[in-house]
């Protein structure tokens, strides 16, 4: 098997992890990234209050949603650009959960996804003062990014798992994951399927 993956980013507008307001994506085939999107996203209702800690961190403000796709409008594009791919994140426990409770918070089923934590595969790979995804994907040949711009950090946790897998010669990301002793994390409530593209 080839190394593809989708990497995944999601900026939040509050402390709920339903309160997604960006997203990045970065498909990559065989050890290269082939597709990037991105874009801002309406947060679901009840979920879209933007606090100040939020904006200070990501720079995205109430105004800058208003016309932006729901979460419901724009989540077929997302599960389809994701596909059935193992999803990579900087740790990946808050990104999946972002993307099931925001599907949860509006009644839509959140595809069964697998995920790889960068950050794992970073702590097992370098050695670092500190494993913070600018640091990490310094380390990893991808320095000098717009750290919480979504789309940049989902390009930066591509890069640190290409690395990885370079550095390991791993075929592919469960080869990368059985290399370091870390998991790919299966779904955490099997059995909801959605046919994604």
């Amino acid at each position: 098997m080839p190394l593809d993956f989708t990497a995944i980013d999601f900026e939040t507008a509050n402390s709920s992890p339903a309160s997604a307001c960006s997203v990045g994506l970065v498909r990559v085939r065989g050890g290269e990234v082939v597709a990037t999107a991105g874009w801002l996203i309406q947060p679901p209702p009840g979920h879209d209050e933007f606090q100040e800690w939020n904006v200070r961190i990501h720079g995205i403000r109430p105004t800058d949603v208003l016309s932006a796709a729901t979460w419901v409008d724009q989540f077929d594009r997302l599960c389809g650009f994701a596909g059935a791919d193992v999803l990579v994140a900087h740790n990946a426990g808050f990104d999946l959960n972002v993307l099931r409770r925001a599907a949860e918070a509006t009644g839509l089923l959140c595809p069964p996804y697998r995920s790889l934590c960068s950050l794992q595969v970073a702590r097992k790979t370098y050695q670092l003062d500190s494993y913070r995804l600018p640091m990490a994907a310094a380390a990893a040949g991808f320095a000098e990014f717009s750290h919480h711009d979504a789309l940049a950090d989902a390009r930066a946790c591509a890069q640190i798992v290409i690395d990885a897998a370079r550095r390991f010669e791993a075929s592919d990301v469960f080869a990368l994951a059985d290399a370091l002793s870390v998991r790919v994390t299966e779904p955490a409530v099997p059995g909801l399927e959605r046919a994604v593209a």
